[in-house]
C-alpha cells in the first residue's frame, strides 16, 4: 500500500516503508494538516453530459441525482457520488482529535492522503498518555 501514499506526516519510529514526514511530539494540528498533505478541501460539482448528435455538436446536460468531488488544490476528481453524500473534510479527520490532543494528552501518531485524495487517514496512540 505504500505505492499509493500521496503524504504522511508520523511522530516516532519511522515507518516500515520509510516513506512521509518526521514530526516532533506534540505538533499543532494546523503543522499536521500541512505535513499530512490535508491541507485542502473536497469540492463539488453537478454531473454534465453531451449528448451527441451526428454531424452536430450535440447539447450538453445536468445528471442532477449525482454529483462530482474533486479537490480544491489541483482540481482533481475523486469520485462521482449521489446529493445525498455526506462529505467528510480532510481537516475534520485531524479536527475529531483536537479535545484528545489539546485537553487528554494524547498525541497524533500518523496522519496522511493516499490515491491521490480518495483516501485520508489520522491515528492517535492512546498509550502516550
Amino acid at each position: 500500500m505504500a505505492h499509493l501514499l500521496e503524504q504522511m506526516a508520523y511522530v516516532g519510529e519511522t515507518p516500515w516503508h520509510g516513506l512521509g514526514n518526521a514530526l516532533a511530539p506534540k505538533q499543532p494540528l494546523e503543522v499536521w494538516a500541512q505535513q499530512a498533505g490535508m491541507n485542502w478541501q473536497i469540492q463539488d460539482s453537478p454531473v454534465h453530459f453531451i449528448s451527441d448528435k451526428v454531424a452536430h455538436l450535440g447539447t450538453i446536460n445536468v445528471f442532477p441525482e449525482q454529483k462530482v468531488l474533486y479537490r480544491s488544490d489541483n482540481k482533481q476528481a475523486l469520485s462521482v457520488v449521489s446529493q445525498r453524500y455526506k462529505v467528510v473534510q480532510p481537516r475534520d479527520v485531524l479536527e475529531f482529535y483536537r479535545d484528545l490532543t489539546d485537553m487528554a494528552g494524547y498525541e497524533l501518531e500518523t496522519a496522511g492522503v493516499l490515491k491521490g485524495g480518495k483516501k485520508f487517514w489520522a491515528l492517535i496512540n492512546i498509550q502516550s498518555c
